[in-house]
């Protein structure tokens, strides 16, 4: 659990980071564009002063000057109204070949009076100041380069964040990948180990039962040798692709009950709720039991050997679901989204892979699905497995 936390912690770190970079980044730009955007409107100042200069030109004028300062402006869109708010003139504004010279002038008056109510303009007095109409507005738009500064870097953000995303679903998908190989090499030395002495432990119950044939405690060990050796081929299958067959529902969850049972205290009742006709399903039998038996061994810990366990099967739509409640202390809804990870246990004893396995188990080899349905401290937890039905029959 500690390692978790301490994943979760660097995650953190790393986000707060990219936080810190972004917006850093936009300030940066914010301010490049801003110092711009004053630039360019200075400029305009200066091309309204020599459009004011050209009205009022006379012979002592420097008119090549004037000439000049006009049409040097090659970047920023300019549109220069009357007082009435029709065209004058303009310059530098892109206008489609569908228009036609009726509908550009529209349009770009259109564009004018829009750069107008947005404050982009400076008045400039072309006659007497005494008439309210004598005046022209120069109504002017960001240049090309300046829009694109200010999109820049959000642009690049967007890039930035596909790239990391990118590169920590590889990272992600690696280690889960890596993971998989520890826990399934694993599974498969414990089975090679477990083989000698199960080999060994069947021989032993062969003999007994040869030369104590009446005794009542023989048959209990043959099934607890029997049971190492299925769990022992549990082991073994990790890591393969069993085929699927038919089989029964309700007998593999009469096989966890009947196992249950006879090693739990009298004090958990497990309670059925299972439909009449039988419920078949193309699966793996033993591998799904040990789902169950992993479900029912870990309510009982959280009742802490004393309570009911509530196993319930029922058929929805194209699913079928089997539901494992208690009635222990629950999981807080901090720890809900780690129940599964590999490690991950509030036990003092543990390794905490009985559920990871379970959810590989459900997930990979029967495409089900595995999740915490309910849980609430001091009353309960109730986990739900939805198992594709596959073309079931019912019996």
């Amino acid at each position: 659990m500690q390692w978790i936390d301490q994943i979760r912690k660097v995650k953190i770190l790393l986000v707060l980071t990219a936080i810190i970079i972004a917006v850093a980044s936009l300030l940066v730009s914010h301010f490049m564009v801003r110092d711009l955007s004053l630039e360019e409107r200075n400029k305009m100042e200066v091309w309204a002063q020599a459009l004011h200069a050209l009205n009022h030109a006379d012979e002592n004028t420097d008119l090549s000057l004037v000439l000049s300062v006009i049409q040097e402006n090659n970047t920023i869109p300019v549109i220069v109204l009357n007082a009435d708010g029709e065209l004058n003139d303009y310059r530098n504004v892109l206008i489609s070949n569908a228009h036609n010279e009726s509908d550009s002038v529209k349009y770009v008056t259109s564009y004018g009076q829009r750069l107008y109510r947005s404050g982009h303009y400076i008045k400039i007095m072309i006659g007497d100041k005494n008439s309210p109409k004598d005046y022209q507005l120069v109504c002017y738009d960001e240049s090309l380069m300046l829009k694109r500064l200010a999109q820049y870097p959000y642009w690049q953000l967007g890039i930035v964040l596909i790239f990391v995303v990118v590169a920590i679903f590889a990272l992600l998908s690696s280690k889960r990948a890596e993971q998989n190989k520890v826990w399934v090499g694993l599974s498969k030395e414990t089975a090679h180990q477990l083989g000698t002495p199960i080999s060994s432990l069947m021989a032993w119950v062969e003999i007994l039962k040869e030369n104590y044939p009446d005794d009542d405690l023989v048959p209990e060990l043959e099934k607890d040798v029997n049971r190492l050796q299925r769990i022992a081929d549990r082991f073994s299958k990790i890591g393969s692709l069993p085929e699927p067959v038919d089989a029964s529902m309700k007998e593999v969850l009469e096989h966890v009950i009947d196992y249950m049972d006879r090693r739990t205290s009298s004090k958990v009742q497990i309670v059925r709720h299972f439909p009449e006709h039988d419920v078949i399903v193309k699966m793996n039998a033993s591998l799904f039991e040990w789902v169950i038996e992993n479900l029912c061994k870990n309510s009982v810990d959280a009742m802490e050997g004393a309570g009911q366990i509530q196993l319930t099967l029922f058929e929805e739509e194209d699913l079928v679901v089997v539901e494992v409640a208690d009635n222990g202390k629950g999981i807080r809804k901090k720890d809900i989204k780690d129940v599964f990870t590999p490690g991950f246990t509030t036990k003092k004893r543990g390794w905490g892979l009985g559920l990871s396995l379970a959810r590989r188990i459900v997930e990979e080899y029967h495409k089900g699905h595995i999740y915490v349905k309910s849980s609430e401290l001091g009353k309960g937890t109730t986990f739900r497995v939805e198992i594709p039905q596959r073309k079931a029959k019912k019996t």
